[in-house]
């Protein structure tokens, strides 16, 4: 039995921008079919054994034919995959989707398309453009630069678009634009009427050109593709509308250095506020050689009376233990939980558990200052973590006469990098990085070499998410411009914030 294809729109950019149907499919395909405009960031709703194949056009070049492209659609599904072809904006605006579908269908494949974003509109949005407005379009025209090579003539009928009085979008236009703009003028179009060409618009590196048809060009030159092409007077409310440029971290590429599987929520509050995220994950959270020493410390839970763990990796490995012995978190009630701070505190109230001490200085200290006024004499303590950790909870509290039990939840390990690969991944520099534990940032030190964090970060600005890891950093011998206030992950996007804001200390 064949596989099926979906022919899935990507939407303009901004991973923010694909919906909820194309990530459902993103999650499911076997089989990745990709374009160079379809935001590389989306391939992580993709499962880690998924065939993965770009195909993608890039300014002109085609380094596959769409006949090769079809066949290949064609071939993956008779091979019984599911297929995702995922491309730029939507499939069926000019994204030539309808002559993929047509293959399908002569090849008798099962196909179904998702529509996406368009470029047409949601590009001049994040410019600022809205491309209809009561008081100066009541319509828009899509028109392509880029026809068909084969066509014995034009199908853009230029006497007829240029007398539109509404918004123009041409799409991959910015090599033909002193053709584009010489024949709306030649037809009649006010030499005068507002142009904005818009590059890798939704993107953070988004730039935006302004000026009108008699000037465009010349205000252009040296522009490459992707860029969409806007001709109106709506372009005029680009000055007061433009909302996504003024983002306080737009234009800013910054580095974070979490695992892979918690990057998320750091990477997603980044990106609202503008910034391009790189991942560079530093750390591999492994389950640790032998599940025995946690297992055991469950098995004999009533010996307790304080539960503490300081991160969400342990939270979750505590809970999957919990479950995988037969018992569930009703069997926690009779403990005293502490969590190091909110983010910990959250995981644990996902399951419903509640959290009876989250310190106030979301730190090991913090959380041995919550226990100061308690008698801990004859009292057992739990505390699931990392293999590597600070010691100075159990040494503290064992000081202070509890019985203290520490078993390994996880191991945190320094990934494989191929040579070069840290390298490019900081090509160009970053404009900040963020270290948001001591082995985030003592594990980057390794990648880098001996001798060669310094060099590799120059010019960085380094964030740190509190006093713990900012001492790490600083006997790497780098220097903290970043500190958060607060040792959380929004505490850390706020620093960065105010100091991009002009706001930060060293301002």
């Amino acid at each position: 039995m064949p596989g099926k294809v979906y022919l899935v729109g990507a939407g303009p950019g901004d991973p923010g921008l694909l919906t909820l149907k194309g990530k459902n499919v993103l999650e499911s395909a076997d089989c990745i079919v990709y374009d160079f405009l379809a935001n590389p960031e989306l391939l992580r709703f993709t499962r880690p054994d998924s065939e993965r194949i770009l195909v993608g056009k890039h300014g002109g070049e085609v380094p596959i034919s769409q006949e090769a492209v079809n066949r290949l659609l064609v071939s993956k599904a008779q091979e019984g995959k599911t297929v995702c072809r995922l491309k730029g904006g939507d499939p069926f605006l000019f994204g030539r989707g309808g002559e993929e579908a047509q293959e399908l269908a002569r090849a008798g494949i099962p196909f179904e398309v998702v529509p996406g974003v368009s470029a047409g509109y949601a590009v001049p949005a994040y410019a600022g453009i809205p491309v209809t407005h009561r008081d100066f379009a009541s319509a828009f025209t899509c028109v392509t630069a880029h026809e068909d090579p084969n066509k014995d003539e034009s199908g853009v009928d230029w006497s007829d678009i240029a007398a539109s009085r509404g918004t123009l979008v041409f799409f991959m236009g910015v090599r033909k634009l002193p053709q584009i703009a010489g024949r709306l003028i030649a037809y009649g179009r006010d030499p005068q009427t507002p142009v904005a060409v818009i590059r890798w618009g939704s993107w953070p590196k988004q730039q935006v050109f302004t000026g009108t048809l008699a000037d465009i060009t010349a205000k252009t030159t040296g522009v490459t593709p992707p860029a969409i092409i806007v001709v109106g007077e709506v372009v005029q409310l680009r000055e007061k509308l433009n909302w996504f440029e003024r983002l306080p971290l737009f234009g800013k590429r910054i580095a974070i250095t979490r695992a892979s599987e918690q990057a998320g929520v750091l990477r997603e509050q980044l990106t609202a506020l503008g910034a391009e995220v790189i991942e560079v994950a530093t750390i591999e959270i492994r389950d640790p050689a032998s599940w025995e020493p946690l297992d055991s410390a469950i098995r004999r839970l009533e010996e307790f009376d304080y539960l503490i763990v300081t991160s969400a990796n342990g939270v979750r490995n505590f809970l999957r233990r919990l479950e995988a012995a037969g018992r569930d978190v009703r069997d926690l009630k009779s403990l005293t939980i502490g969590a190091i701070g909110p983010t910990t505190a959250a995981e644990f109230k996902k399951s419903g558990v509640k959290v009876d001490i989250v310190p106030r200085a979301y730190a090991a200290e913090g959380l041995l200052e919550a226990l100061r006024d308690r008698d801990l004499g004859g009292r057992a303590f739990l505390i699931p973590r990392a293999k590597v950790a600070r010691d100075i909870i159990p040494r503290v509290l064992t000081e202070r006469g509890a019985r203290v039990e520490v078993v390994e939840a996880y191991e945190t390990v320094v990934p494989h990098f191929s040579p070069g690969e840290l390298q490019g991944l900081l090509s160009p520099p970053p404009d900040a990085i963020t270290f948001t534990s001591s082995s985030t940032a003592g594990n980057f030190s390794k990648l880098a070499g001996d001798g060669s964090v310094s060099d590799l970060l120059r010019g960085v600005v380094i964030a740190s998410i509190g006093p713990i890891t900012s001492e790490t950093i600083r006997k790497l011998g780098l220097t903290v411009s970043i500190e958060a206030k607060e040792s959380t992950l929004a505490g850390l996007v706020r620093a960065i914030e105010d100091h991009f804001r002009g706001q930060g200390s060293d301002q």
